[in-house]
């Protein structure tokens, strides 16, 4: 199947959860990752049971504190 991930197509084995897709996208620090699906938040809890199809959108995104 075909994902787009952070705003690039790929393949990938079908039968994917967002867990699988972390690991396999070498995901840094993935205790902290927050993953847009479609444009949808998924909770973390969510990523083994969230099953991704062909043409879905995903983006991992990290939230940063900081500042003065």
């Amino acid at each position: 199947m075909i994902l787009i991930v952070a705003g690039n197509p790929k393949e990938y084995p079908d039968d994917l959860n967002l867990t699988r897709l972390i690991e396999l996208e070498k995901v840094e620090t993935p205790i902290y990752v927050t993953v847009a699906l479609n444009d949808s938040f998924v909770e973390s809890g969510g990523f083994e049971s969230t099953a991704l199809k062909d043409g879905d959108r995903v983006e991992f995104l990290y939230f940063m504190g900081g500042g003065r």
